[in-house]
């Protein structure tokens, strides 16, 4: 840095302070040094206030009835550096400001307007890590870790991180690897039937491309890697019923369902026969009465025929997850009463959660008066008072 900056400053001080801090403040956002620069605008700010400007972003030699008025000046001053750091595009200093002052929407809308297909190859790992691993917009971060690291390496990341994303990421993520796998397979469809029928009318979906050619599969053929289609349609139980990628899912188990059996790898219970069952699952989320019906039933099976107590747990978790969804709450809270009473986490399944969603707070409390729970009863009865009860207008 040039010796007349250090110069210019000293002269500042026989005109005043202000002087010298304004000049300082011209200066770093001149050179883009806005870290710094963040430092001087609270510098400033003390020194407006009559307190030492020394180690200017703390609070300790701020008195207390003075707190309020610099917590508002290092507020504004961190949304100003930010708004600067996001001008440059520079999104992970950005959002260290707006992170601090609790403003993430600032940046994650910035990130949603980046398309993943025109990233840097120099600034793919950094926005991986500002968006996905520290959340600023982690839908984003897996559109550009799909794209610059492939299927594979998302997926593994999605498993290791799904439980620290919000629901409703968890589903966006989800339908980016059910669209990705899904074009994935029917590109690779439509090669193998131009290789073996090339005058083949074209078709653009796997329940059209399978249809009629069981020689696709002869052989132990498939035209995906089997662990990936394994994985999304997993993932894919994240989906809401009224999403419209299910019927895509259901096309990739029924491609999933004609592979051979050794490629057909098993899922938790209840799911060991992974595509059939899943099957029965998106059916019914989509389908008519009779696809409901198919599937309770298979899953209550399921239930009623499994000796092990932990396993009985894990059905009766899917089963009441399919009957709420298909609003049958009634068979669900019967279930849950019986399997689940217990269950409080909420990354998970939370009875008490259950009960409230479902208007079963009488349940709630038979349940925490056998436990002996006070709180959670008091709780439950005045709960259900208050719902009882007129709203006052």
């Amino acid at each position: 840095m040039s010796e007349d900056v250090f110069a210019a400053l000293e002269e500042l001080q026989q005109q005043s302070p202000e002087s010298v801090l304004e000049r300082l403040i011209e200066t770093l956002t001149a050179q883009k040094n806005y870290h710094r620069l963040f430092d001087a605008l609270l510098m400033q700010k003390k020194q407006s206030m009559g307190l030492e400007v020394l180690q200017p972003t703390s609070f300790d030699n701020v008195p207390e009835e003075q707190k309020k008025e610099f917590e508002e000046a290092y507020i504004e001053a961190a949304r100003k550096v930010g708004s600067l750091f996001l001008d440059e595009k520079m999104y992970s200093d950005a959002w260290l400001y707006f992170q601090t002052i609790q403003e993430p929407e600032r940046v994650t809308e910035e990130l949603s307007k980046i398309n993943p297909r025109t990233v840097p190859e120099d600034k793919v790992e950094e926005l991986i890590q500002v968006c996905a691993y520290e959340g600023a917009n982690p839908e984003k971060g897996f559109e550009i870790m799909l794209q610059a690291n492939g299927i594979c390496n998302t997926i593994t990341v999605f498993d290791q991180m799904n439980a620290q994303l919000k629901p409703e990421s968890r589903k966006k993520i989800a339908q980016l690897l059910v669209d990705q796998l899904y074009a994935d397979l029917v590109q690779s469809l439509q090669y193998h039937v131009q290789q073996k029928l090339p005058i083949a009318p074209p078709a653009d979906n796997l329940r059209e491309l399978m249809a009629g050619r069981d020689w696709m599969f002869e052989g132990g053929s498939y035209h995906i890697d089997v662990s990936h289609l394994n994985s999304v349609v997993r993932f894919a139980r994240l989906l809401s019923e009224e999403d419209p990628h299910l019927a895509k899912v259901i096309e990739l188990c029924e491609y999933g369902s004609r592979l051979d059996q050794q490629f057909q790898y098993p899922g938790e219970t209840p799911f060991e026969d992974f595509y059939p069952a899943h099957l029965h699952f998106f059916k019914a989320l989509v389908g008519e009465e009779n696809d409901q019906n198919l599937a309770i039933g298979y899953f209550e099976k399921k239930l009623e025929m499994e000796p092990d107590e932990d396993d009985k747990q894990m059905i009766a978790y899917v089963l009441i997850d399919l009957l709420t969804r298909l609003k049958q709450n009634e068979r669900a809270m019967e279930l849950a009463e019986t399997y689940l009473s217990q269950f409080e986490d909420p990354n998970t399944f939370s009875f008490t959660s259950l009960c409230r969603q479902t208007n079963h707070l009488d349940v709630l409390q038979k349940v925490a008066r056998g436990k002996g729970d006070l709180v959670t009863f008091a709780g439950a009865l005045l709960d259900a008072q208050n719902k009882s009860q007129p709203q006052e207008s």
